[in-house]
């Protein structure tokens, strides 16, 4: 029995075996991040993750200090730890950017609250990503996302999803991106009403059924043998 959480996960496994492999997504308890978001959004954005050369958060710190040039009063909030942190915030300080907290390690209660109430939740992983539940979360909180074109984030982001995938090595394009997912209303409107609709098939219920009805489809090919 051999399942992947995306096409590039199966991709990947399947270059270690011959056994077919059937996709079955992560998946999160939409209710607790339904319920956190905010109308009235604060000037912030946000990335939740690992501080780690992967992640791609110096491209983030880049790219925000062109977009902050005619946006002075957002901040940019950087929740978790790693590897890169000192190494962030000296890059910080050498760009001299303004507004930016360094937050470290949060509990599960802060990221739901800093979720609820930021108007746009940043992930430019370079690579690495399978998948992308931090996607997920800002879907179900309401948050508008902008995310690294990896295989794996590019596999869930589909249709209007797209709107969120850039090169963060590619800096200027990068902060064109923050800054029309930040400011322009109609773009934003538009991608969270596809997110309200596409992350329900990723509650927990919904995701349970998937392998609750592949284990009964494998048990019963397995009695047949």
């Amino acid at each position: 029995l051999l399942t992947a959480v995306s096409e590039s996960g199966a991709e990947y496994a399947a270059s270690m075996t011959d056994k077919p492999i059937t996709i079955i997504p992560n998946g999160i308890d939409l209710s607790s991040y339904t319920k956190v978001g905010q109308k009235n959004r604060q000037d912030t954005m946000l990335y939740i993750g690992r501080l780690e050369k992967r992640k791609g958060v110096k491209y983030l710190l880049q790219a925000f200090q062109i977009f902050q040039q005619d946006n002075p009063e957002t901040k940019l909030i950087i929740a978790g730890d790693g590897p890169e942190r000192e190494r962030l915030e000296l890059l910080a300080d050498d760009l001299k950017i303004q507004n930016v907290d360094f937050l470290g390690y949060i509990e599960e209660s802060l990221k739901l609250e800093l979720l609820g109430s930021t108007k746009v939740l940043v992930s430019p992983a370079l690579y690495g990503e399978s998948f992308g539940i931090v996607l997920l979360e800002a879907m179900a909180s309401g948050t508008v996302a902008v995310a690294g074109n990896n295989s794996g984030y590019a596999d869930l982001m589909q249709d209007t999803g797209s709107l969120s995938l850039v090169n963060p090595q590619d800096i200027n394009e990068f902060a064109r991106r923050l800054d029309t997912l930040y400011n322009q209303d109609d773009i934003r409107e538009l991608w969270q009403s596809w997110a309200k609709k596409y992350v329900k098939q990723f509650d927990y219920p919904q995701v349970v059924r998937q392998y609750e009805d592949y284990y009964k489809e494998a048990l019963k090919n397995y009695g047949h043998q």
